[in-house]
């Protein structure tokens, strides 16, 4: 006979689990990354890989997710960034320590939430790990840190 709290207990966790989970868009993934997006992921997150860049053609890939991940080929000016905001996306994450292609200001204005890969390693394998980092904490509410490059103050810091 099953513990009913222990039963409780199991479905809260599978509850936490579900809800942890983020659906994210990569853009401008190489062939030769997706090894590491899938060890880095480990399951974790609903990554949906894909070779295109970020452009007005593809920007529908956004459409459902809760996360877009870019390159800094991807440029995310104002435009693009209300496109991305209509479809739902509210959290950005670069690839990259330099956010020059992103419109910090914007992205502000319309409260979208911006992160990029400060750390040392900046291999594919270590950009896979730092964004998926940064997603997990996301997807637990919590700021990602040295990674966070929004320009509002952040309730969540």
């Amino acid at each position: 006979m099953i513990d009913f709290d222990y039963f409780c207990l199991g479905i809260a966790l599978l509850k936490a689990i579900v809800e942890f989970s983020m659906k994210v868009v990569v853009y401008s993934v190489k062939s030769f990354e997706t090894e590491f997006w899938a060890l880095a992921n480990a399951k974790q997150h609903d990554l949906t890989l894909i070779s295109n860049e970020l452009n007005a053609e593809t920007q529908h890939y956004a459409r459902g997710k809760d996360a877009v991940v870019v390159t800094p080929e991807d440029i995310l000016d104002a435009t693009m960034l209300l496109n991305l905001k209509q479809l739902g996306i509210n959290k950005i994450m670069t690839r990259s320590m330099d956010t020059a292609h992103i419109d910090l200001v914007k992205a502000g204005e319309l409260n979208i939430q911006i992160a990029n890969a400060p750390f040392e390693d900046q291999s594919p394998k270590g950009l896979a790990e730092q964004t998926v980092r940064n997603l997990n904490l996301w997807g637990i509410e919590k700021c990602v840190g040295k990674a966070c490059c929004c320009l509002n103050d952040c309730a969540k810091k």
